[in-house]
């Protein structure tokens, strides 16, 4: 099969414009959904440019006569449009009109997707036809009798897919909230999520609901169980790729792990009291079990042996910025610039990769990210429950990502790689139990992301019974094929894959990639439209494998 020609169109007229006005592009996002997967497209900023490609991914477009009238012939002609709540310039011209609902919701999707679980939507824009001249079909549905999440509208030989959903923007707000972070989150109901306590912190922006998103354990615990962001994500590739094969052609990607790596799990440490004690005992622990972790610092620190036992034994040392004032903590660029020199001095690290804020505090929206750019860190882990009763997928995700800017950014991509993390301390007499371990691992293995859990040394000396959850916790994901990693060794592999390019697939079956280093590490996968004995699953699609020749790639 031909590869199919992929464009993702940001008009850059319209997009400055609205930028000007303030108003966020999150379409924008669509780069880092591509990108994660490593997902051929070309991303063009001119409706001028349609004609050459298979599908056509419309983000943001004029909403023009002469712009209706490229979109249409494009299709006519047999392109494929796809749309993510967009198109209003089409509405009318194709005889749809708006039905009102709630900006919140959940859409079924299993009629036609691989999406077993109702997805939280954040916004979304479903049609009516009132027209009888086009043929069309609906797919799955926006609960409540909000209307279709899908139309296919047939338009002379091609097709517009259009969703009710503003899937990018979905992602987005569940990742990173809808609004910079400027007062407290909404308490749980229950009280065991008190929010509302003056301090800003990542949780204060979480977009799930106390009551229709939690679940709770066999003894009680109450978690966010549904990585709903990355399961959006898997919709949205399922369905682009689906769109190709009905073509008759391929999109193919890379996997998220290396070969022979089947799940990846985190464990952090934050540093919280700086008691030596506290560190031995959990560097005899990890050390028993073979386990490297990451070991987030705070001011003051320990004492200068315990961080050569951290370095020898292949852990990884990173910042643990405080910026809560009870803890004379300041949230401030000189802050955040001090305590990272400190440790960088303290224990004779010149690169520190990654960063936790402790008590996960975080204001605004993006000038925290750009602090961690300027003075090189990569990796952030502060996007975390810091409450008993909102542990899970707090954020829909426990993929690392690039977060995006606000408008007054252009919508860029910060970089620095986001890992959240799912919960602190289990079997802490004030926090969850161990119960929580076996679903976190289950809804990680589900989307192939990270299982990233938080232990304080200082917990595991003081509570041995956090001792035996950290101890639980590596043995029953080593039984699940997780693979324990840093937040650098992560950070390192995630930037590498996200250098390698699949150019085309060649004549013999196999793939062309651009010049790397990890080609011996990759596993790509090529979707076809039937299953055999060597296909694979991923998002659902049939995939098979390729392995690497001389940067030629052929059926393995």
């Amino acid at each position: 099969m031909r590869m199919a020609k992929v464009g993702v169109l940001l008009d850059r007229e319209e997009t400055e414009k609205q930028w000007k006005k303030g108003e966020n592009v999150f379409d924008r996002y669509l780069e880092e959904i591509l990108d994660h997967v490593r997902l051929p497209y070309k991303k063009i900023d001119s409706i001028e440019e349609l004609d050459s490609f298979d599908l056509m991914i419309v983000a943001c477009c004029p909403n023009t006569e002469a712009a209706k009238t490229k979109i249409l012939d494009y299709v006519e002609n047999g392109g494929t449009v796809i749309s993510y709540g967009n198109l209003h310039c089409l509405k009318e011209r194709l005889g749809f009109s708006s039905h009102s609902i709630p900006a919140i919701g959940y859409a079924e999707l299993s009629s036609f997707l691989n999406q077993s679980t109702s997805l939280r939507y954040l916004h979304a824009d479903p049609w009516v036809y009132f027209g009888d001249q086009l043929e069309i079909q609906q797919f799955g549905a926006l609960l409540e009798g909000n209307g279709d999440a899908l139309l296919q509208i047939k338009y002379g030989k091609g097709t517009i897919e259009r969703w009710a959903v503003s899937i990018p923007q979905t992602i987005v707000g569940l990742q990173q909230g809808t609004a910079p972070i400027t007062e407290d989150g909404v308490p749980a109901p229950d009280g065991s999520a008190n929010l509302d306590e003056e301090i800003l912190k990542a949780d204060d922006g979480f977009m799930l609901d106390w009551d229709l998103d939690r679940t709770v354990t066999e003894t009680g615990m109450p978690y966010f169980p549904h990585p709903y962001a990355d399961l959006w994500r898997e919709a949205l590739i399922e369905h682009l790729v689906k769109c190709a094969l009905d073509k008759n052609l391929t999109l193919p990607f890379i996997d998220y792990w290396p070969a022979g790596v089947e799940h990846v799990a985190l464990i952090s440490h934050d540093s919280d009291l700086n008691v030596d004690e506290s560190a031995q005992i959990t560097l005899d622990t990890l050390k028993e079990e073979g386990v490297q972790s990451t070991w987030c610092m705070i001011v003051p620190g320990y004492n200068p042996s315990i961080y050569n036992q951290i370095k020898a034994d292949g852990h990884e040392l990173a910042l643990h910025y405080n910026a809560l004032e009870s803890d004379n903590g300041i949230w401030s660029e000189s802050a955040f610039h001090a305590q990272l020199t400190w440790l960088q001095q303290t224990v004779g690290i010149e690169q520190v990769t990654s960063n936790k804020n402790h008590y996960t505090r975080f204001e605004g929206w993006g000038e925290f990210f750009t602090w961690c750019e300027k003075y090189g860190i990569q990796a952030d882990q502060s996007r975390g429950p810091s409450k008993r009763g909102n542990i899970g997928f707090l954020f829909g995700t426990c993929q690392p990502y690039f977060p995006i800017a606000w408008a007054d950014e252009k919508n860029r991509m910060y970089d620095v790689l986001e890992i959240g993390f799912l919960t602190q301390d289990l079997n802490h007499n004030t926090l969850a139990d161990a119960t929580v371990i076996e679903p976190f691992l289950e809804g990680v293995k589900r989307v192939n992301g990270v299982a990233h859990f938080l232990f304080h040394q200082i917990h595991i000396y003081q509570q041995p019974p956090v001792r035996e959850a950290i101890i639980q916790l590596i043995r029953m994901a080593r039984q699940q094929g997780f693979s324990f990693w840093t937040s650098k060794q992560i950070n390192d592999w995630e930037r590498a894959r996200r250098q390698v390019k699949i150019i085309d697939v060649s004549e013999e079956n196999g793939v062309v990639l651009n010049e790397n280093s990890i080609d011996d590490k990759l596993v790509i996968l090529m979707p076809v439209s039937e299953e055999g004995a060597q296909t694979v699953k991923r998002f659902g699609l049939n995939c098979k494998m390729v392995s690497v020749t001389n940067h030629l790639l052929k059926e393995a």
